[in-house]
């Protein structure tokens, strides 16, 4: 059982080197080769050639080679490439007998190939087509490995010719199967050789090699031999023990390998290993309780090298002020005083563009001095422009200030109509005078307007809730059981094989966390709605619900589709000077 608490755990127990990935020594590889009638299985291209070498340790352990029938005429200008002429494959087996052959061929290998994403996404077609389970095999690419690894002092591509006379391969490449296949086999530990001088000594390290890493960064790989194959949390320290980076991942010591011998190439990463002298890993029952934890050490520890989520304080919200005459205002925290509050806003400038999106619908006073109940002020000009009631001078009596009030507080815990009719009229004037500026001007208060009160319409059903217990079954088939309380993780955990379910629950609830409502939420904004995600994912069955857990049915949630759909399709724009025409599809030349 695992429950949120701020104790971290330690994985003592020191591993060798070895244990941090499969050393290639020990791997087998299964290096294939097709040739095809053309550069697209889906597109009707057939195979007409297998070839693959089984290889360990550097020592060939098996070879296999088949023609296939292709079922149709081979295009001349192919036949001329490779050779194989339809009078070759005539009597050739089909795709459905060399299929299988091959698979139980490489059972257990790790594929390699020269290109890995066509040879291999051929034979996952015509597994799929067959309806074959697709072996989950681990790949390597040469032709990738190679970029990585050879410079234009080396060679002037990274063909499988060019790379053959680099190694000084032993059989020449000549577009059979077969043969580039062999030829594969001594560039692949041609390539293994020169990286076995870079650290590089894993199938893992291999498979996330770049060039970009430093050696550096290589040097420090042992730092993962304490962390181990589980979710959770890992923390990067420095030599003073101050946390310089938190992170999550569902295989914490896959992770914490990238940083060394990865494609890893933020800059700031680059940095942030090189001052590192530790790294401590917290496992977690579930996915969930990895990300909660996350949060919680980067509010905690604020780490330099996370720019996201290390200052939850600093959050802005709109509040609807509890005094004689009521109006909005931007505050930083949310306090005991039964007052209305909406947010936390991602940024001061989306919490103006709500606040603006409410003024331009209701003609609620936006000074800030506290008025008494019988004005007797001169107005100020937005009273002359019809954008306040203008309490100050008397103008408005509090019955119907009161209803102008409601009317707001219903908007923003609601229903938007109000908000969202005003503006959108405003926007058809604007766009229908071409004055299309203005018209953005007003669709942006619009947006931040509805996100905002949607997220507080979310977060504040959820945080009104003294319990929920819900459960979801994993992809292990195993059950796991989180403990909400008014928004915050209480405890996470996974219910054992064979386990009591219900005892097991109550156990967890027993042992969760004491959360108590407090002005605001227990957790912030950012913990609730990572938790809603989960509590409204697909499977997961409510077990325990004390309080009401719901949302308005006429609320600014059912708008918010419109607008994430408008904003992703403005991001998604692409300048007609930039739009370049789909290259063909083709083999790549050997």
């Amino acid at each position: 059982m695992s429950t949120i608490a701020p104790a971290a755990t330690r994985w003592e127990a020191q591993r060798s080197f070895d244990q941090l990935g499969r050393p290639l020594r020990d791997v087998t590889f299964c290096v294939v080769d097709l040739e095809t009638t053309g550069g697209s299985a889906a597109g009707g291209s057939m195979i007409t050639e297998v070839g693959a070498v089984k290889v360990r340790g550097g020592e060939v352990l098996g070879e296999f080679q088949t023609l296939v029938d292709p079922r149709g005429e081979i295009p001349a200008f192919i036949a001329v490439l490779t050779g194989i002429t339809n009078s070759m494959v005539v009597d050739a087996p089909p795709i459905e007998s060399v299929l299988p052959a091959f698979l139980e061929f490489a059972e257990g290998c790790v594929l390699v190939a020269h290109n890995a994403p066509f040879d291999v996404g051929f034979l996952r077609h015509f597994a799929e087509q067959q309806g074959r389970a697709w072996p989950r095999f681990d790949v390597v690419d040469t032709a990738k490995l190679a970029r990585r690894v050879i410079t234009r002092d080396d060679a002037p591509n990274c063909k499988l010719s060019s790379l053959a006379k680099v190694f000084n391969a032993s059989t020449t490449p000549n577009h059979r199967a077969l043969a580039d296949a062999r030829a594969t086999v001594d560039v692949l530990h041609g390539l293994m050789e020169r990286l076995g001088g870079l650290g590089v000594h894993t199938l893992e390290e291999l498979q996330t090699f770049s060039a970009k890493v430093s050696s550096a960064q290589r040097r420090k790989r042992h730092l993962a031999e304490s962390v181990p194959h589980a979710p959770g949390v890992y923390l990067f320290r420095d030599e003073q023990q101050r946390v310089l980076y938190v992170g999550t991942s569902k295989d914490l010591r896959t992770r914490v390998r990238t940083y060394f011998t990865a494609s890893e190439t933020r800059t700031r990463m680059g940095e942030m290993v090189g001052l590192a002298s530790r790294v401590d890993s917290i496992t977690c029952a579930t996915p969930l309780e990895a990300e909660v934890r996350e949060l919680r050490l980067i509010a905690e520890h604020k780490p330099r090298y996370n720019r996201r989520s290390r200052f939850p304080e600093k959050a802005h919200y709109l509040k609807l002020t509890r005094e004689a005459w009521p109006r909005l205002s931007l505050v930083r925290k949310v306090v005991d005083d039964d007052a209305d509050y909406v947010g936390p806003f991602s940024s001061k400038k989306a919490a103006e563009r709500c606040l603006a999106a409410l003024h331009d619908t209701f003609p609620v006073r936006q000074c800030t001095d506290r008025l008494p109940r019988h004005g007797n002020r001169t107005p100020c000009v937005l009273a002359e422009m019809s954008k306040c009631l203008a309490p100050c001078d008397g103008s408005v009596d509090p019955a119907t200030y009161g209803a102008l009030v409601r009317r707001i507080r219903d908007s923003l815990l609601r229903q938007p109509n109000d908000v969202l009719g005003v503006i959108n009229r405003r926007m058809e004037a604007f766009a229908a005078e071409e004055r299309f500026e203005e018209a953005g001007v007003h669709r942006d208060r619009l947006a931040a307007f509805v996100r905002g009160s949607a997220r507080a319409q979310r977060l504040a059903s959820l945080v009104r809730c003294r319990e929920i217990v819900a459960t979801r079954r994993g992809d292990d088939g195993r059950w796991a059981v989180h403990v909400v309380r008014h928004g915050r993780l209480a405890a996470a955990g996974v219910i054992p094989a064979g386990a009591d379910a219900r005892s097991y629950v109550d156990r967890l609830r027993g042992a969760a966390e004491t959360v108590r409502a407090v002005p605001g939420a227990p957790a912030t904004a950012e913990e609730s709605e990572r938790i809603l995600r989960w509590l409204e994912s697909d499977g997961v069955r409510l077990v325990e619900v004390e309080g009401e857990w719901s949302c308005p049915v006429g609320g600014s949630r059912r708008h918010l589709a419109m607008f994430e759909a408008a904003s992703d399709s403005r991001h998604a724009v692409v300048p007609f000077d930039e739009r370049r025409a789909p290259s063909p599809v083709h083999r790549p030349a050997r």
